[in-house]
């Protein structure tokens, strides 16, 4: 896997927020959700079963087919994860920043044929794409402590499961952007908690060439670059296993994304 020694910056219109934490794409909000007790953070009905079985179904075809045609989709760093095997048996965390509407489909790509599961902002489960984000594996993130009760079950279900879980610890979606932003420590501390391996995964660019010039005129093409899984330190207070395993994984995210002087710092809470 060769980095770039300078990274490709594209050159587009758009104007990013000066706030890291601020969300760029803000969909409407049609219909009220309550994060509570009666909420199924994890739907076991025998329909959104089927539905997210036949969702999974078209990603794992049609979208693997289209995405390395439409984004240019180039992964590059997979024998990583076949020579880690043994440790992924109990599960794994996914990282990554958070740059294209695609993302989440990417990432699937990479760590091929594999169900993720997902913490996701409670506005994106009140918009037009709320069916589509929990039957790809999203559990929504309540905002009071009662309803976090019910998020950390599911995901302790899910960990008894074996399940993969992948996060996006910038918090929100900026379009192509650039620098690596600073990270949230919420899914941190659940690789703690569960004694995960964070697999971290990065999002760079390359200049459209040949018929993706002429079609995608300035924007770029994406590579997907996966790294090295970093373990938890166990040794550690909770609170120092946290934060050192959200500095490891923000420095090897900027360096995969081949950034030399990355101007934010990893912390952002």
């Amino acid at each position: 896997m060769q980095i770039e020694p300078t990274p490709y910056v594209p050159e587009l219109d758009l104007v990013y927020p000066r706030n890291p934490d601020a969300h760029m794409i803000l969909g409407p909000q049609e219909v009220e959700v309550r994060l509570d007790e009666d909420y199924p953070f994890l739907d076991r009905s025998l329909g959104f079963r089927v539905r997210s079985a036949l969702l999974y179904l078209g990603i794992f075809t049609v979208v693997f087919i289209i995405a390395p045609i439409r984004l240019g989709l180039r992964i590059e760093g997979r024998d990583k994860l076949k020579k880690n095997r043994a440790l992924f048996r109990k599960g794994a965390l996914t990282v990554s920043n958070h740059v294209l509407r695609w993302d989440f489909l990417c990432v699937l790509q990479a760590v091929r044929f594999r169900r993720l599961y997902f913490p996701a902002w409670k506005e994106n489960i009140s918009g037009p794409d709320r069916d589509l984000i929990r039957l790809a594996g999203g559990i929504p993130v309540p905002t009071d402590i009662h309803g976090i009760k019910y998020f950390n079950l599911a995901f302790d279900e899910l960990h008894r499961q074996r399940k993969w879980f992948h996060v996006f610890p910038e918090g929100s979606n900026w379009p192509y952007y650039q620098p690596i932003r600073p990270f949230k420590k919420g899914m941190f501390t659940m690789a703690y908690k569960y004694q995960l391996p964070v697999i971290p995964l990065a999002f760079s660019y390359r200049p459209s060439r040949g018929l993706y010039k002429l079609f995608k005129k300035n924007y770029p093409l994406i590579t997907l670059r996966i790294g090295d899984p970093i373990l938890p330190d166990l040794s550690l207070s909770r609170k120092e296993a946290v934060n050192r395993l959200r500095e490891q994984c923000h420095t090897r995210i900027v360096e995969l994304a081949g950034i030399r002087d990355n101007p934010y710092p990893s912390a952002g809470d």
